[in-house]
């Protein structure tokens, strides 16, 4: 189901909780979201669409793809940049890192670690930041 955008900073400011198998439709809803937003956005976390879980989508190319209780383990090369939000208006400056290793589960719950770099990298990390409570 696509479900609507949350602006409410004070909701998006919290800290969302690990997700289970029992927040399989989260995912969806997700996924369902993203591809109705794509003209304007490459990635979302469930607190984007009022759900406090820590889960992501982002848009790899040919597909979006689903992260549960995404971690990243580790970054390296910092840079500085600017972002925008589907959920803030206007654009910010932030610091990414070039290159990530993040260990997740898929959207079927089973454990993945891989690394991920540049435009990607950059995608996740927002989305992260935004499970931390954490605002561009």
């Amino acid at each position: 189901m696509i479900r609507p955008i949350m602006r409410d900073i004070f909701f998006l400011q919290q800290k969302s909780e690990k997700a289970t198998k029992q927040d399989a439709q989260v995912i969806v809803d997700l996924l369902d979201t993203l591809a109705a937003n794509r003209d304007r956005c490459v990635g979302m976390a469930a607190n984007m669409i009022g759900v406090k879980k820590r889960i992501i989508v982002v848009n790899m190319g040919m597909m979006n793809v689903a992260m549960v209780n995404p971690e990243i383990v580790s970054k390296s090369n910092p840079y500085e940049t600017e972002e925008g939000c589907l959920s803030l208006v206007g654009v910010r400056k932030t610091t990414r890192y070039e290159q990530i290793e993040v260990k997740y589960l898929d959207q079927n719950f089973v454990p993945k670690k891989q690394k991920f770099s540049g435009w990607i990298a950059q995608i996740i990390q927002h989305e992260i930041d935004h499970c931390n409570g954490i605002l561009i």
